[in-house]
């Protein structure tokens, strides 16, 4: 059984973003794209979504600095954010985990199905329906 999640990808770099909403769509998903950290904010704030995939390094406002606003504002207290980042430091993995992210995942490997994994576990709660 097919679940359909939304999902929301912030990343600025077209080539991830083309790679990544084109994946994340064959898996029948509906995936909204945030550019920058602002805009993630602003989507996060009018709709509610699945999962979100959260680039660290981008314009205006980061990966860090998003995650920290939506939990000290509360606006996705039960959507599993996902941090997804070419930035593999145990310390990148360390904050974004104590700043309430799900998981962390590499984009650099272009593994999408352990990706996946990860989207399919912190939504396992969605996904059983």
């Amino acid at each position: 059984m097919t679940v359909q999640l939304n999902i929301l990808l912030v990343e600025d770099e077209s080539f991830f973003q083309k790679f990544y909403v084109q994946k994340l769509q064959e898996q029948l998903f509906t995936v909204d794209l945030a550019v920058d950290g602002e805009d993630a904010i602003q989507k996060l704030s009018n709709k509610k979504y699945d999962c979100v995939l959260l680039d660290i390094i981008m314009p205006k406002k980061n990966g860090f600095e998003v995650l920290k606003y939506v939990k000290e504002h509360a606006i996705t207290p039960l959507t599993p954010i996902i941090m997804f980042t070419t930035l593999g430091q145990e310390n990148d993995i360390q904050q974004a985990l104590s700043l309430g992210a799900a998981d962390y995942a590499d984009k650099v490997f272009f593994d999408f199905e352990s990706l996946l994994q990860k989207i399919l576990v912190v939504t396992k709660n969605i996904t059983q329906v």
